[in-house]
């Protein structure tokens, strides 16, 4: 990737992430809604997904784009998640094809397909030995507005795609923690997404050849219901974390056998 890649939303978790693990990988250009604490060592604006200036002086100049901005909050109400999630995320797209940008990595979440644990909510899913993983061919089935959301914009991927051929990969986050993933809690762990493999994912993500993707963004827990074949088959994506691989606050380092 030899343009710079626009990375919207750069002040969240996942941007912190992306840019401590790749952060020397690529020429940036990030875009933040508020103003950093600190001036970042990267090309930057800042600027609100929802106004049609501020997202095509984003645009501008770039070759990819990955797109975390909006309204991260699964409580979110319908205004917010209209404004800054599904239109924000319709006007990125819109400067992309007329900027000419080739590769469109959008941040999902497993909030897309919140409610197949409804009826299905018990400790077996979550554990080793449970088959019920989805792969991402599955519907949309999500358990709130934020989760309309982000299907929503998976949706908007997939007709920019199909009518004017930019690549699209959508990644449903799971639950990105720094440091050891959350101990007790076995859903947390089915799900969790480390620094390091979230920063990976999304390099396979702006490197490899694919027309649309949908994968999941998880580390390979022992304990998972989300599919990785998909994300490994697609984009390369080699995770080197586990939750299970963690005792206490400790991370356990499995000898080579």
């Amino acid at each position: 990737m030899d343009d710079p890649v626009l990375l919207t939303g750069a002040g969240g978790a996942v941007g912190e992430a992306i840019l401590e693990g790749i952060g020397d990988a690529y020429e940036w250009k990030l875009m933040f809604h508020s103003p950093p604490a600190e001036e970042p060592s990267h090309e930057f604006l800042v600027g609100d997904v929802a106004d049609d200036e501020d997202v095509a002086a984003a645009v501008d100049g770039v070759g990819a784009i990955i797109h975390l901005a909006g309204d991260p909050r699964p409580e979110a109400p319908w205004d917010s998640v209209l404004a800054n999630n599904i239109d924000g995320t319709q006007k990125m797209y819109e400067a992309a094809v007329d900027e000419g940008v080739e590769k469109f990595v959008y941040a999902s979440s497993n909030h897309a397909v919140g409610a197949f644990e409804t009826d299905r909510r018990t400790p077996e899913m979550y554990r080793e030995e449970a088959d019920f993983l989805l792969d991402g061919t599955e519907f949309p089935r999500p358990g709130n507005l934020y989760g309309v959301s982000k299907a929503t914009g998976e949706i908007l991927g997939r007709y920019y795609h199909d009518e004017y051929g930019i690549d699209v990969c959508n990644i449903r986050i799971g639950n990105l923690t720094r440091g050891h993933p959350p101990i007790d809690y076995e859903r947390g762990q089915a799900m969790w997404l480390s620094y390091p493999d979230c920063a990976h994912i999304h390099e396979c993500a702006l490197e490899a050849d694919y027309d649309f993707e949908i994968v999941y963004g998880i580390s390979d827990n022992d304990r998972k219901y989300y599919s990785l074949e998909r994300a490994k088959e697609a984009l390369g994506y080699t995770p080197r974390d586990n939750s299970a691989h963690f005792e206490g606050d400790e991370r356990v380092v499995e000898p080579d056998v």
